[in-house]
Order: structure tokens, then C-alpha cells, then sequence
């Protein structure tokens, strides 16, 4: 997510090991094993990483990648995986941008930092293994995020902690309409489209859609206190973000892509959990990573799960 990168810094104010296996095996042999079937899933060719700045891992050392203004990290999800899966340095093709909408992967974006050329650009009908991380920016998450830290000011400041108040769901539920499901909706549609022209432009590649990791809890007053947010409020988000999330794994099955499920692992790793075991940092960051974004663990976190997707497959 992220063309808000910039404001949420102001309005608020790790490197981790490399070489993933393909999934945490008893034996070096089993993994071996499982890294070379996945290999050969991934028949010779590019791999292209399409996606926002949770793909680019925006703040997380170190830059790397024209244009600067992507935020694109030699620690995101992207370079984890092409390690993972043993694809060269000259095979990977790293286009993910800060900010970048679905309508940014068939158009150039400018980034006040340089200009990102259309991503789709980047594929082929060499692409073998195309990753897709994109949609948050569509249904505009942080804003959504700002307004409830706004509509809950005064309750959070009073104490409110009932599960039952909760004035961001209710703005946004106001006379039976859920505005961010109908964003989601509308992004679905989307969705469906930028797919078709993925396999137009790299037929013979595989096709992973990349879920949203945890950002909240289900509820709880510890996450509504770090954001000035109610219970009620940080169980609507997550629900909603559980939402979105059930709408890509849909619509990537739909379209014959595969989802792979960011957001089980990470449970537990939200941003208001503990600083030593989380991937999503809070508002004001305690690692190197934009605020509301994963930090290098919730980056390898990721790529563990991208993965496992691949090599699970590869073993069935």
C-alpha cells in the first residue's frame, strides 16, 4: 500500500538472514528434495514482481532500483523469494512501486521521485513466475485508517472500551451501505481485468496473487490503545481486511492464478504485538519500515510463505 507513505511519516512524527528454504523440513535431505521439485516448476525464464510497497518493503534497508521513488528494498519479499527459489540475478525483475494502484501496473507512475514505467511492461513470454501484490491502495486502506483514528478521538480519549462502540464501522455501515466492501467490490473488477493481461503478456508463467499480511488483531484494548482506536473499531479493520483478502484469494482462483495466504502466518505478528516478534510496524516505527508497512521480518515472513506456496505445490 502506500502513496500515503509520506504523510503518514510526518503525521507521526534489520536486515534479516537470507537464503530461505523452501519450508521448514526435519531433514536437510526432505528439503532438498523439496527445493529441487519446485525448481523444476519453474521452467527457465524471468521472474517479475508486480506489486505496492508492501511488495517494494518500503524503509526496509537498503534502497535499491530506479525509480528511487518506488522504495524498493534489497530485503523485500521479491529478493527473498528469487534467493529462495535460486533464480539468478539477471532472471528477476523487481518493478513493485510505493503507491502503485492496479491502474499503475498498465501505466507509467510518477512518484515525486523519478517516474515507474508501466509494470506490466516487464513481462514476456519468457516470465515463468510472476508475483502479484496489489489492491490495497484501491480500496485505500490508510485513509480509511486516518478517518477511524479521527472518528474514535473522543471515545479512545474517554476510555470507551466495549466491543460495541465502534463509530468508524458505524460511519463507514451508515444506512446499510458498507462503503469499504463496495470498494472492494469495485477493486475485484479490477482485479479480473489486470489478470487476463498477465497471462495475455506472459503465457506460459505462474501466476502467484500475494495476500495482505495482519495488520490488527480481531480486537482487543492493548491494539486500541496504540492507535487511538476503539475494540470495536480494530475488529472492524481486520475484518475488513480479512474482506479483501477473500476477495483476491477468490478472484486469483477464479482467473486460474494461485493466492498464497500471508495473513495466517502472521497472525499474532500485527502491529500491535510485541516489537521483537512482529512484521507490521505501528504508527511510529521501531524498526527500519514505513509506518503501517512490514518490517524485515514481516518481509521474510512473507517470502517464507510465497515459498512454501511454490514448493508445497511442487511436492502434491
Amino acid at each position: 500500500m502506500g502513496s500515503r507513505i509520506r504523510w503518514a511519516a510526518r503525521a507521526v512524527a534489520a536486515v534479516v538472514p537470507v537464503g530461505v528454504l523452501l519450508a521448514s523440513c526435519s531433514s536437510s535431505h526432505s528439503s532438498s528434495r523439496q527445493a529441487s521439485a519446485a525448481d523444476s516448476l519453474i521452467p527457465q525464464g524471468s521472474y517479475v514482481a508486480l506489486g505496492d510497497s508492501y511488495t517494494s518493503g518500503a524503509g526496509i534497508p537498503d534502497p535499491a532500483g530506479d525509480p528511487r521513488g518506488c522504495w524498493r528494498s534489497t530485503h523485500d519479499y521479491p529478493a527473498l523469494v528469487a534467493q529462495s527459489l535460486h533464480i539468478g540475478k539477471g532472471d528477476v525483475h523487481d518493478v513493485s512501486c510505493q503507491g502503485a494502484t492496479i491502474a499503475d501496473l498498465s501505466a507509467s507512475q510518477s512518484t515525486g521521485d523519478g517516474t515507474n514505467p508501466a509494470q506490466l511492461d516487464a513481462l514476456s513470454a519468457g516470465t515463468s513466475l510472476v508475483t502479484l501484490g496489489i489492491g490495497g491502495n484501491d480500496v485505500d486502506f490508510v485513509s480509511t485508517l486516518t478517518r477511524c483514528a479521527t472518528f474514535d478521538l473522543a471515545p479512545a480519549l474517554i476510555g470507551g472500551k466495549a466491543s460495541d462502540i465502534a463509530p468508524c464501522r458505524d460511519s463507514y455501515t451508515t444506512g446499510g451501505t458498507d462503503r469499504i466492501k463496495q470498494k472492494i467490490d469495485a477493486t475485484a473488477g479490477h482485479l479480473d481485468e489486470v489478470l487476463k493481461q498477465i497471462r495475455g503478456r506472459a503465457p506460459h508463467a505462474r501466476i502467484l496473487v500475494v495476500g495482505y499480511p495482519a495488520l490488527f488483531p480481531a480486537g482487543g484494548a492493548a491494539c486500541a490503545h496504540t492507535f487511538g482506536i476503539t475494540p470495536g473499531d480494530v475488529g472492524f479493520l481486520n475484518d475488513k481486511e480479512v474482506q479483501f483478502n477473500s476477495m483476491l484469494r477468490q478472484h486469483a482462483t477464479a482467473a486460474g492464478a494461485e493466492y498464497v495466504d500471508t495473513y495466517t502466518p502472521s497472525v499474532g505478528h500485527d502491529a500491535c504485538s510485541d516489537p521483537d516478534t512482529r512484521w507490521i510496524e505501528p504508527l511510529v516505527p521501531a524498526l527500519p519500515a514505513a509506518p503501517l508497512h512490514p518490517n524485515a521480518r514481516g518481509a521474510q515472513g512473507m517470502a517464507d510463505a510465497i515459498a512454501r506456496a511454490v514448493g508445497t505445490t511442487a511436492a502434491s
